[in-house]
């Protein structure tokens, strides 16, 4: 192998950003003997018993009637946009500031995506602009709860109830988060969640769907669970004529990254509490230091997950200190902060000019397709230019939190403030 194809080897599992300060590994000796006996078990493929078990927990979780794993948490919103009959010449709505993955699956189905703006102080979408994205091509609403916190969920419902298009909610940054004491992702028609490798809950690889809607998760199973068991997940007799191999396509998960997850899952109650004592006594230190303020949360929820820490920077508290200068300083007294690890998608060139994805003129993305330019969501572009991430610490060491304040305490200070 020469050193080119072997620099190509990348690892996207979760570290702690400050191994000094944090305690927390993310997988350890149980996950490793989970995989270990589920190996000697030739548990390598299809609804095994772990596999099973990590759905019925899953289900425990969410209070929700019906839970699917499949290999990532692309794949599962692709489920649940199928679920949801999204399909050729349909519309879906998502906000601007996500992963691009979060509406992906939908011109792989034929559907266009339509971006709406975000609120500059929440960094979600903002359900106002949602209104005005809707047409009588929407079929789907993708609400994404980014970063651990949760979208307007009253507002989406109210808007959801009112046109009759579904919410998909996108969990993947929020395992566990609460609006109004119920677990994101049983609030909209159906739940999706990421286990990829530094999610809260990881199955190196791997997603889960779930949904008490019958004919959301008959669908999901026809399009990813080929060759699974036949008959034994579809709820109702309408598809049971194509078991076992549905629609052909695999989205089956690998029983030992769900072992893994099953093995997560458990710790997710203590990860949270952990990374939200930390976050909090941070965000409250923040309010006596100039330059940064805590993000909005929608009332009445409660955060999970935790998969970034951002901070909104005011530059009128900090005359004359660009973000990007905030961020070097607090760089400079060991704080790895930085800007957005996302770009707006409206920026990409994918969504921006589009694509002939299936080539020779066809599909949404190409010829009409009017992409999107600069200036299009203000709200996005605002919050943008000014959200700073800090270190995300999961079981700080003691006195751990009171030194992340006192290093941004410094770095402030060396600017002059």
């Amino acid at each position: 192998m020469d050193a080119r194809k072997k620099a190509q080897v990348f690892v996207q599992t979760a570290v702690a950003p400050l191994n000094e300060l944090d305690r927390w590994v993310q997988v350890g000796e149980e996950e490793a003997r989970q995989v270990y006996e589920m190996t000697l078990k030739n548990e390598l493929s299809g609804g095994t018993e772990q596999v099973r078990a990590f759905e019925n927990e899953f289900r425990e979780f969410t209070g929700l009637k019906h839970a699917i794993s499949v290999i990532n948490g692309t794949a599962a919103i692709w489920s649940a946009m199928y679920g949801c009959y999204v399909g050729p010449g349909d519309e879906v709505i998502c906000p601007v500031y996500t992963w691009l993955c979060s509406i992906t699956p939908a011109p792989m189905l034929g559907a266009k995506p339509v971006f709406c703006d975000v609120s500059p102080h929440t960094l979600l979408m903002d359900p106002e602009d949602v209104k005005k994205k809707i047409t009588s091509r929407t079929r789907a609403i993708v609400a994404v709860h980014l970063w651990g916190m949760v979208c307007d969920m009253q507002a989406l419902g109210a808007i959801s109830q009112e046109s009759g298009i579904p919410i998909i909610e996108d969990c993947s940054h929020a395992h566990g988060a609460l609006f109004r004491g119920r677990v994101v992702g049983a609030i909209g028609k159906v739940g999706t969640w990421s286990m990829q490798g530094s999610k809260a809950v990881s199955a190196g690889e791997g997603g889960v769907l779930a949904t008490d809607d019958d004919e959301v998760f008959d669908r999901a199973c026809m399009i990813g669970q080929v060759n699974r068991a036949a008959g034994l997940d579809l709820v109702s007799a309408k598809y049971q004529k194509y078991q076992p191999l549905g629609l052909g396509i695999k989205f089956r998960a690998h029983p030992l990254g769900i072992g893994i997850a099953r093995v997560q899952l458990r710790k997710l109650g203590l990860l949270n509490s952990g990374r939200g004592a930390y976050i909090e006594a941070v965000e409250k230190a923040l309010k006596e230091i100039p330059g940064l303020d805590p993000v909005t949360l929608t009332e009445g929820t409660k955060r999970g997950g935790y998969y970034g820490f951002p901070a909104i920077f005011r530059a009128e508290q900090v005359p004359g200190v660009t973000r990007d200068q905030y961020v070097d300083a607090l760089r400079a007294q060991g704080v790895p902060a930085s800007s957005s690890p996302y770009d707006l998608l409206h920026r990409l060139p994918y969504f921006a000019e589009g694509m002939d994805v299936f080539g020779f003129g066809r599909g949404v993305m190409c010829e009409d397709y009017t992409g999107y330019k600069e200036g299009d969501f203000p709200g996005a572009e605002e919050m943008h230019r000014n959200v700073v991430f800090l270190p995300v610490l999961t079981d700080p060491v003691e006195g751990a939190t009171e030194e992340i304040i006192r290093r941004i305490r410094k770095g402030v200070e060396s600017l002059g403030f």
